[in-house]
């Protein structure tokens, strides 16, 4: 596999380790990997804007802002200022989170198509802060992808079917038009290992938090994961979350996550290449580490 066929990477500014974070961004860049992507983990604009310094070439950007967090024309400033200064390689993902998230942070959801479709259009009204970068939105039903193809420059999913994935965007080109410098952007959890059920392991421990979100749930009840999503549902109902890793199947985790041999989990992300996904965010883990040690098995995969 080539430097140019590389994925992106999510990446996190881990407290206690931030410079070091800096310099590992650095050797993504040297390797060639397509591009940076922040989550919503700490504060990720200001990782974003020590990345402009930091790199030279790389494409990054948010995967995502909770747009509810700060006032609209704040963010626009901010991430004006991040395309100027690291040359136009920023892109501004932002989304609306989700109802238990943001009740614990004291927000309020309000209606998500509409609220997006609002701060899309006052950040792009907001004056004298200089050009914004695309705006990419957060998206999983078709409702929100629609909506990224009319007001914003693109999408970015996480954890999403690999199966289902491409009728999702058959379904987007039915309905919408959509421009061909569309930024489609998916973050797909990743352990590599030959002991595969070790790998399978710490991808569902991964996934528990995301399988506590009634959003989630849903959509993969949408992909044709009910019985899966129903127990799970049970479990948490019943204060049993202990019990809900137990409860993922293996088709599910595998249609979700990458995980298994260097051969698989290369094999599985050229799936999702075929399946329409452009621009694939490994979210990197390790049987036997933290973010660095999963980095180190993640640039042996590509050597």
């Amino acid at each position: 596999m080539s430097t140019t066929d590389l994925p992106a990477v999510s990446l996190v500014a881990v407290p206690g380790r931030r410079a070091s974070t800096l310099e590992l961004a650095q050797e993504i860049e040297r390797r060639g990997f397509s591009g940076i992507y922040s989550p919503s983990l700490g504060d990720s604009m200001a990782f974003c804007q020590a990345l402009a310094s930091a790199t030279s070439t790389i494409t990054f950007g948010t995967s995502i802002v909770n747009m509810y967090t700060r006032h609209v024309g704040d963010y626009a400033a901010g991430a004006a200022y991040i395309h100027e200064s690291s040359g136009g390689r920023f892109n501004f993902g932002i989304g609306v989170s989700h109802q238990p998230m943001n009740k614990h942070l004291g927000v309020t959801t309000g209606k998500p198509l509409a609220d997006t479709r609002d701060f899309v259009e006052k950040a792009r009204s907001t004056k004298r802060i200089g050009d914004l970068p695309p705006i990419i939105l957060a998206a999983m039903r078709d409702k929100m992808c629609s909506l990224a193809a009319e007001v914003g420059d693109g999408m970015v999913f996480a954890n999403a079917s690999r199966k289902e994935f491409p009728k999702t965007l058959e379904r987007l080109h039915a309905t919408s038009t959509v421009a061909d410098d569309f930024f489609i952007g998916g973050m797909i959890p990743t352990c590599i290992d030959d002991d595969r059920n070790a790998a399978a392991a710490v991808n569902r421990k991964t996934l528990v938090m995301y399988c506590g979100l009634p959003n989630y749930r849903n959509y993969w009840k949408a992909a044709g994961y009910v019985e899966e999503m129903e127990a799970i549902e049970a479990a948490l109902a019943a204060g049993d979350r202990d019990a809900v890793p137990g409860l993922m199947t293996d088709e599910w985790l595998s249609d979700i996550t990458l995980y298994g041999s260097a051969t698989e989990v290369r094999d599985g992300l050229e799936e999702w290449k075929a399946g329409g996904l452009t621009t694939p965010i490994l979210v990197p883990s390790s049987t036997s580490g933290g973010q660095m040690k999963a980095f180190e098995e993640l640039f042996a995969l590509f050597d």
